[in-house]
């Protein structure tokens, strides 16, 4: 078998997780993220609408915490309505689907909760 290194060039991937913590591009974040190829800002969670819909991806994954969790109908629908497809799983799922996508410059976010 042979394996071959991922690399990322100019984006950032999430290179890992804890209780409370996110490290992307090898620097900590604490709390909820909206993580981008090339951006990681603060996520006021479900409620921070404008920063989701302010979006140009065709794919936005919802770390949903530790397990997978259903996201507000309401958001899940307007996200949609906007041309961006809505994924929820847990947050460690989120990441490392995220890095796989993000390897091969696909146009997604992560909206992030911590675990």
């Amino acid at each position: 078998m042979q394996f071959t290194e991922v690399e990322f060039h100019d984006v950032q991937p999430i290179d890992g997780f804890g209780p409370g913590f996110f490290r992307i591009g090898g620097k900590v974040y604490e709390g909820s993220l909206l993580v981008q190829p090339n951006s990681v800002v603060s996520w006021g969670g479900y409620g921070d609408t404008a920063a989701l819909m302010a979006l140009e991806v065709d794919v936005l994954f919802f770390g949903t915490g530790a397990e997978t969790a259903f996201i507000p109908r309401d958001l899940r629908e307007a996200l949609e309505k906007a041309g961006i497809g809505v994924e929820p799983m847990g947050s460690p799922a989120a990441c490392r689907t995220y890095n796989v996508l993000l390897a091969e410059g696909r146009r997604i976010a992560a909206a992030l909760l911590p675990v």
